[in-house]
């Protein structure tokens, strides 16, 4: 099948369909239907609904809880340890982050660590909840282990992405979410189905030489940490991804490092778990505990203004402040809908056909 434009109304109501149909309820499946879309508007086409047969099989392989018990199961007047019972990490994400921000409300900080959730979207979706509260939010996550830190050929960790949603007065808000990887390994998917090469310094060989072969990792093959190579600073990519894991994980009592779940359905989590599930962490941070919220959004429109007037090699060529062009993007997708791959779509159809949906 063509690459296809489908409309943002049209996919939130297919996707909303497919979590009621694998038994989400109601409520549930429309805030997991609200993060998943966010990533398709937000041009991080790989975590969208290209994703949405993988939460499927998920389920049939009986991994993914359509109707947790999401509960707090430790807390202080700042802190908690939430328990997601094995529900779609798209639920139990912006649940840990109404308990953070709920904390912060009271306490100035909130700061929340889940165990035994699954795979969450985009960071920057649940790290933006905080914005509408003069807050600060932080969103992390550790993943699956196809990453092999500096100097190893074992995949030890994830891609264990970082999000900071930091507000402004009248500039958009400063939106930063990225892997601790090189590259995330949707993009590598994403290049599976372009049939197109990997740039070199985004995986290695088992062995642990260079590789631009977008499939390695089906060959033993590993991510890179952010940096590509010790020279231009993996192991500070190594040091990222490393503390995403620990706060997520060993902090929470989920699984870390080789013993996070994998997110396909056909290799089965490691035999000797460490935790439950897989781990997320979560952070609000309200303005006013340090400063007024009004002053600090006049100074960070002023920090956001002067970066964007930076003298830039090519004349042509602006200052990009993070979160510039998620939010193009979402406005144009809004507008103009989004662009769907031919093979994600050949994949949503036959996930419709699964459950006598029309798409």
């Amino acid at each position: 099948m063509n690459d296809s434009i489908i409309s943002h109304k049209d996919l939130h109501e297919f996707a909303f369909q497919i979590f009621l149909k694998i038994g989400c309820p109601k409520e549930q499946a429309s805030i997991a239907t609200t993060a998943l879309l966010r990533a398709d508007l937000r041009g991080i086409d790989s975590h969208g609904v290209a994703r949405l047969s993988g939460y499927v099989r998920l389920w049939e392989a009986k991994r993914i809880n359509s109707k947790p018990d999401i509960k707090i199961v430790h807390e202080s007047p700042s802190t908690a340890v939430v328990d997601g019972d094995a529900g779609l990490g798209l639920v139990v994400a912006p649940r840990a982050m109404e308990i953070a921000i709920a904390k912060a409300k009271i306490a100035g900080t909130g700061w929340v660590a889940v165990k035994n959730s699954n795979h969450f979207g985009i960071a920057g979706h649940h790290a933006m909840m905080a914005l509408p509260h003069d807050m600060i939010g932080m969103a992390m996550t550790n993943a699956s282990p196809l990453v092999a830190p500096t100097f190893s050929v074992e995949r030890l960790l994830g891609t264990n992405p970082i999000a900071v949603a930091i507000p402004a007065d009248t500039q958009p808000p400063f939106v930063a979410d990225f892997a601790t990887t090189t590259a995330a390994n949707g993009k590598l998917e994403i290049l599976q189905r372009k049939e197109q090469d990997a740039p070199v310094g985004w995986i290695q060989k088992k062995d642990g030489s260079v590789s631009t072969n977008p499939n390695e990792l089906k060959d033993g093959g590993a991510l890179i940490p952010l940096g590509s190579d010790r020279e231009h600073g993996s192991h500070k990519g190594f040091c990222l991804g490393a503390w995403v894991d620990i706060f997520s994980a060993v902090l929470s009592g989920a699984n870390y490092g080789p013993w996070v779940p994998p997110f396909v359905s056909f290799l089965a989590p490691p035999a000797d778990p460490v935790g439950e599930g897989i781990g997320h962490f979560f952070g609000a941070m309200r303005i006013d505990a340090f400063r007024p919220a009004d002053d600090f959004k006049k100074h960070m429109d002023n920090w956001i203004a002067r970066l964007r007037s930076a003298k830039t090699v090519d004349d042509e060529e602006k200052l990009i402040i993070p979160g510039d062009p998620e939010r193009e993007s979402e406005e144009e997708r809004i507008k103009s809908g989004i662009p769907i791959n031919g093979k994600v779509l050949d994949d949503l159809k036959e996930v419709a056909t699964k459950f006598s949906i029309q798409f």
